[in-house]
């Protein structure tokens, strides 16, 4: 009997079909060996040796693959086809005290992909399992050495991270750049002028042969004076630009493209797209959805230019290549359908979710082997003469050819002008001089700033989803309008700490050279123990002397004057994981708290009474937001929400829905009933739509 051991139990019935009776496929649940929680679990002075353990909660299943190891001819260790999944079956080897293995990989789960994959198997590659270890235990390094300085010169409960400080500073930087906007007004002028065959609206471009520079007019006086200037001019055509423009597909889809689309087309979050991907995967209907590279196997280019030829015409297909920026991690292909012959109707079985996410998958892959969508585009110049001379602009396009936008269409709009001949007089219909305002630039939704980082070089495929997701359970980053990204209170004074005092570990070149680093590693060209040696030499001086240099008080440096209506000690302003808030500085003997002046006023709020105890119920902010506790605490625990009904569509996956939960520590917040499908939560109760 043969033995296979992947990571998914959802592989283990679709494998057993494809390999037949003598094979046995079972599961290891992901990783058998990690480092511990309880400490740091990495012996610095013997080289940066880990300290791998079996977690507790995998020991009663491997000792059942032990078992199963035992009864076995061979080993096929057929984990995941990336680092993670190589670092996995390097673990299995050791936990399971495997003697006689065979490594496959495949990038899809069908059948010829599994056979191919077992006529043909390796060794482990020991480079891409110390890519992962490297990354791992610099990760923990900066994790575990990092954190327990915010917690002493801050709060307790926050973290520091490699990736997800960068990605905090670039959240951070971004809405110090909003505050920091100062709004411009500008002008625009425009023209409705009429020729023989209609009308068309032309905007101003040039004044005496002077561009108008953008944004544009600035004063409200010099629009004025040039409008009453063009009420009197003649107008003549200057100059007709007539041709063809081609618009090229996208490539398929990559880890952060694919996750950059879903949200922008389906409003999923990057950690929603990431699980409904792993499905489709594990169905073998989409290949390996981590990946970086634009590669395409010659074979999914046949199936793919078969179809559009036989559904769309001949004149659809294009052959063309495209190439990966920079260096990709593994030679793996992109994200694309298994069987590029199956579009998302003739598939099944499919959640929701699912069929939404391959029905993107499939559409992106096909497009990007059709033809270029072709456009007409005409531009026509008007001059205006009358005390001044002036340039008017009139741009017009026609889709002509819809080539790859037949499958995936793309945003368009069509402006046919009317036949204009040149020098010929126009009629003046209207004049317009409309007011603007610069705009701040936008706060970063997940999609802009997974594609700020992969343009930094931040972070690798299977990276972007997990940080993201940090970023929110540590409270550092909220979402605004349902999709931008804010920084909290705590996010930010967290970025100012270590920008300051750390200014390296949040330094967008020296991470992506980490990056750089890791990744030569995993191409054979560089030792891991080297990188991590070289890292850690000036990280642990730093943080000595940080130690002994950060004042607490230097952090929190706001004042009240306000006594404690309990004890009538002092209070203070003090900094929790959820934000600022007023403390009595008796504590432990007195734990009176209350939030920071500067919140909604609730003065005139009628009073609540506790239905326990019936002691006054005062408003209390947690993470989720705000919510009535009673003010005996701790002798009653009684807490009441702000608002009771519901019934409510989730936002984000259109198909739960939103019910109130409550967390360990007793605070209500919003949630999807489908988690862990739909991981929508918010403080804020969502409105209903109409």
């Amino acid at each position: 009997m043969h033995l296979v051991l992947v990571e998914s139990p959802t592989k283990t019935k679709t494998l057993e079909k494809f390999l037949g009776k003598d094979y046995k496929v079972l599961a290891s649940n992901g990783h058998v060996r990690d480092l511990p929680k309880s400490k740091l679990g990495i012996d610095i002075e013997n080289n940066f040796e880990p300290q791998y353990i079996v977690p507790v909660k995998a020991r009663k299943h491997i000792k059942s693959l032990k078992e199963a190891v035992k009864d076995a001819d061979i080993v096929y260790l057929a984990t995941d086809p990336d680092r993670e999944g190589e670092a996995i079956s390097y673990h299995l080897i050791y936990a399971l005290d495997i003697k006689n293995y065979k490594r496959i990989a495949f990038n899809e789960i069908t059948k010829s992909a599994v056979e191919e994959a077992t006529k043909n198997p390796r060794d482990i590659d020991n480079d891409l399992v110390n890519a992962q270890q490297a990354r791992r235990v610099l990760d923990r390094l900066v994790g575990y050495k990092l954190s327990p300085l915010l917690w002493k010169k801050i709060t307790r409960g926050l973290s520091a991270g490699r990736v997800q400080s960068v990605a905090l500073r670039i959240i951070v930087d971004k809405e110090r750049e909003i505050e920091n906007f100062k709004k411009e007004e500008y002008w625009s002028v425009s023209a409705l002028l009429s020729c023989s065959d209609g009308d068309f609206l032309a905007g101003l471009r040039e004044e005496n042969g002077k561009k108008i520079e953008k944004p544009g007019i600035k004063t409200e006086e010099d629009a004025k004076r040039i409008k009453e200037d063009l009420e009197g001019a003649s107008f003549v055509v200057n100059s007709i630009d007539q041709k063809e423009k081609r618009r090229n597909p996208l490539p398929p889809f990559t880890t952060s493209t694919m996750q950059q689309e879903a949200f922008k087309r389906l409003r999923f979050p990057s950690g929603f797209t990431m699980r409904v991907a792993q499905s489709l995967y594990e169905k073998g209907l989409i290949t390996y959805h981590r990946t970086d590279s634009l590669q395409i196997s010659s074979e999914a280019k046949k199936i793919g230019e078969s179809y559009i030829k036989q559904n769309f015409g001949e004149n659809y297909y294009k052959e063309r290549i495209f190439k990966s920026k920079g260096k990709t991690q593994e030679a793996h292909e992109a994200v694309r359908p298994a069987n590029p012959s199956l579009p998302s109707g003739n598939v099944n079985n499919l959640k929701k979710e699912e069929a939404k996410l391959y029905d993107l998958i499939w559409r992106r892959f096909t497009a990007s082997l059709m033809s270029e969508a072709v456009f007409y585009s005409t531009s026509v110049e008007v001059s205006a003469t009358n005390k001044s001379n002036y340039t008017l602009v009139s741009s017009g396009s026609v889709l002509r050819f819809d080539g790859f936008s037949k499958v995936y269409p793309v945003k368009f709009e069509e402006n046919e002008l009317p036949a204009v001949k040149e020098k010929e007089n126009l009629n003046l219909q209207k004049i317009d001089a409309e007011q603007h305002f610069t705009k701040p630039p936008a706060r970063f939704t997940e999609a802009s700033l997974i594609k700020e980082l992969e343009k930094h070089g931040i972070g690798r495929p299977s990276t972007y989803a997990p940080t993201l997701d940090t970023l929110t359970r540590r409270n550092y980053s909220e979402k605004i309008d349902k999709k931008y990204l804010k920084p909290t209170e705590i996010g930010t004074v967290v970025c100012d700490l270590l920008s300051e005092h750390f200014p390296f570990v949040v330094d967008l070149k020296f991470t992506a050279k980490m990056e750089e680093d890791l990744d030569k590693v995993a191409r054979g060209e560089k030792k891991w123990r080297g990188i991590l040696k070289d890292f850690y030499e000036d990280f642990a001086k730093t943080l000595d002397k940080k130690e002994i240099e950060i004042k607490k008080e230097d952090i929190m440096q706001d004042k009240t004057e306000e006594k404690c209506d309990k004890c009538g000690g002092e209070m203070e302003v003090k900094l929790g994981r959820f934000g600022k808030f007023i403390a009595c500085k008796s504590f432990p003997d007195c734990k009176n708290t209350k939030p920071l002046d500067g919140g909604e006023d609730h003065e005139n709020d009628e009073e609540i009474f506790c239905d326990k105890c019936n002691s006054k119920m005062v408003l209390k902010q947690s993470r989720f937001g705000k919510f009535y506790g009673c003010s005996s605490y701790p002798e009653c625990k009684n807490i009441k929400s702000l608002e009771e009904d519901l019934n409510i569509k989730c936002p984000d996956c259109k198909e739960g829905d939103v019910v109130k939960k409550r967390s360990k520590k007793g605070s209500l917040f919003y949630a999807c009933n489908k988690y862990p499908d739909c991981e929508f939560t918010s403080s804020q109760k969502p409105k209903k739509e109409e």
